[in-house]
């Protein structure tokens, strides 16, 4: 057996006699590695940062922690430091009123876009320019990702599973890098388990207590407990704990900010323990605590239950005490409720939550917009406002590698607001060339014509940009058919693609060369004339039907050909760079492989039928799929129409 790591007692040979098994199994141990939300030896983390917008500034400004700071937007404060929370100052006082409280109160405003400049910075009199400035949290956007950066830098690149939940907080899966490390410093649960059979108990945890350090530790039930020798739920989970402690810490020494955390088995517990002793402390709660940690608590403390849910449940049963509805059974719940909620809820009262941490960093959309106290009644004060808004979204856009062209967005919206009727433009965002500032405002100056156009626009009380359809970009830009090679075709394909796009209707690939000459299974069956009326169902799934094609050949015949013209070799349509062209053979060579495909389905499906008893001496029954087959018109969950061009 190997030496105990710092931490933990090994166990003397008397003590836990009689208790030689674990209650948990090989394959629960097992499940860790993969972040199966079914073991029950999960380890989930929530770090939450201190008042964060306060930190910020006191960050910023170099302020000493002692100092009461208030971060003020307008008339009304939306952070409180800790120091000037024990003055009683809240969020719902007026600035004034805070003074009051702690004469010595530092309140600084949020940074500003000043109506006119082009760039946001902090301005000592933003507060009594409500009309000619708009808020701007670009400055705590930027320390949010700095903070995630450097979380993610403490963990293993491979095991490792984060969810931004807020600006100011994070969820971590850490039960991959547990796995490791129990493995690591428990030699015994390397090997496989007795008899090869995964449901086997494991060997109960070679100590006797476990060293929680500065942690707030949820006291059990019963007291007597803690003598007991730990499971192995407790060992991961202390596991936990000082892997977050670390992180803690390195977010201090590095980036100067506290942040409170709550290690438990499910992200509901470690949201809930990361708010349950603030600022700057780790709640533990263990799967012996659970019961502990709940019975005292307002269920309307937990997610998803501080709103109209939670107001139903309070006024259905009169109560809003976890310990009190612990007794109502699940069926009167499910009554009550309904079904699905009145078992979500059975089950989250008592601890139970099976959702997944989910790395969703990248964002889907951005917004800017500004409510205008008073309205403004001028084409130029709007265009003002949407060189700001531009300004602003195109130095988030930054931050999300549109400049190496690793995400974009798609589409660009104007929403205008006046008298209580809202109107809306959409634009497509040019995909052809860098995305710049100057292309966003110019955008948007159009759609806000558009919208003048149609009258009675004035005043506007308020208007907003916002940019959506964000897609990863790409580099190379090679077409479909360079995926098909190999060695020295795909090598030509890549240059001509990437170095010659002129010459790309010269060098067609030569896989598509072969398969227009050797059509495979097509020259089984006659060409199908979709002029004789048949039903084309199958086509329409295309975004270019055999019409488009042919309306495109026509068009182009209808002019001269110059010479920066590139010529379809397939159906000699015609286009104007080289792009469209190459968009063009994708298609052909994508409906090459969707006609392909049906063709050797319906070759398939033509094959002699194998009597019963052969069929049974040869091969085992298949499974039936529905909705199955590229032509299909039913579609399996999960899957789409595909659309080529």
């Amino acid at each position: 057996m190997s030496s105990p790591s710092p931490g933990f007692q090994v166990s003397s040979p008397e003590h836990g006699i009689g208790r030689r098994k674990s209650q948990f199994t090989h394959r629960q141990l097992s499940l860790l590695a993969s972040f199966s939300p079914s073991s029950p030896l999960r380890v989930i983390a929530h770090v939450d940062l201190d008042a964060f917008y306060a930190q910020c500034e006191m960050v910023r400004l170099g302020i000493d922690e002692e100092q009461p700071l208030a971060v003020q937007q307008w008339q009304g404060l939306i952070a409180i430091n800790y120091s000037a929370r024990k003055f009683g100052i809240g969020r719902h006082c007026t600035v004034t009123e805070a003074k009051k409280l702690c004469p010595n109160l530092v309140a600084q405003h949020v940074a500003t876009w000043k109506e006119g400049e082009e760039t946001w910075a902090y301005h000592d009199d933003a507060a009594s320019h409500i009309a000619t400035h708009k808020v701007s949290l670009d400055p705590y956007r930027l320390q949010s990702r700095q903070i995630l950066a450097l979380i993610k830098q403490c963990l293993p690149a491979n095991k490792q599973k984060v969810e931004k939940a807020s600006i100011d907080e994070v969820f971590i899966d850490l039960s991959a890098q547990v796995h490791s490390i129990l493995l690591q410093r428990f030699p015994e649960l390397t090997g496989p388990p007795p008899y090869d059979d995964p449901t086997e108990k494991l060997p109960l945890p070679p100590i006797t207590a476990l060293d929680w350090k500065a942690d707030v530790l949820v006291d059990l039930d019963d007291a007597e407990a803690e003598v007991d020798d730990p499971d192995w739920d407790d060992v991961a989970i202390l596991i936990g704990s000082e892997i977050i402690r670390d992180i803690r810490a390195e977010i201090r020494k590095r980036l100067h900010y506290t942040c409170s955390a709550g290690v438990a088995g499910n992200k509901m517990l470690s949201k809930l323990g990361s708010g349950h002793r603030k600022p700057n402390q780790q709640t533990v709660i263990r799967n012996r605590a659970i019961q502990r940690f709940l019975s005292d608590m307002k269920f309307t403390k937990i997610r998803n239950l501080g709103g109209k849910l939670g107001d139903q449940v309070k006024s259905t049963f009169n109560t809003e005490s976890i310990k009190d509805m612990l007794e109502v059974p699940v069926d009167q719940l499910k009554l009550k409720l309904g079904d699905d909620t009145g078992l979500w809820f059975y089950d989250t009262i008592r601890g139970i939550d099976l959702s997944e941490v989910t790395s969703r960093t990248q964002i889907k959309s951005m917004l800017s917009a500004k409510s205008f106290q008073p309205s403004i009644n001028k084409m130029e004060q709007a265009s003002k406002w949407l060189r700001i808004f531009a300004a602003d979204i195109f130095s988030r856009l930054i931050e999300e590698g549109v400049l190496e062209n690793r995400r974009r967005p798609k589409t660009i919206h104007l929403h205008h607001r006046s008298a209580g009727q809202t109107r809306s433009k959409s634009s497509g965002i040019p995909q052809g060339k860098a995305l710049e500032e100057a292309i966003l405002f110019d955008l948007a100056k159009n759609m806000m014509s558009q919208i003048a156009s149609e009258g009675r626009v004035w005043p506007c009380t308020n208007l907003s940009l916002s940019v959506g359809g964000f897609e990863d970009g790409i580099t190379g830009n090679m077409g479909i058919g360079s995926f098909l090679l190999k060695g020295d075709e795909a090598r030509i394909s890549k240059v001509t693609s990437c170095d010659s796009p002129l010459d790309l209707s010269s060098h067609e690939p030569q896989e598509k060369k072969r398969r227009l000459e050797s059509p495979g299974i097509q020259r089984f069956f006659p060409k199908k004339d979709l002029s004789a009326g048949e039903d084309q169902t199958d086509s329409t799934e295309l975004d270019y039907t055999h019409g488009d094609v042919e309306r495109r050949v026509s068009g182009s015949r209808s002019r001269q050909l110059s010479i920066t013209d590139y010529m379809c070799s397939r159906c000699n349509a015609v286009f104007e760079s080289a792009e469209a062209l190459q968009s063009h053979n994708d298609w052909h060579l994508a409906k090459d492989l969707h006609d392909e495909e049906r063709g050797r389905s319906t070759f398939a499906s033509s094959k002699r039928i194998v009597p019963r008893s052969e069929k049974n001496a040869t091969q085992a029954p298949r499974k039936k799929h529905s909705g199955g087959g590229a032509g299909g018109k039913r579609l399996e969950q999960g899957q789409s129409k595909l659309k080529f061009g």
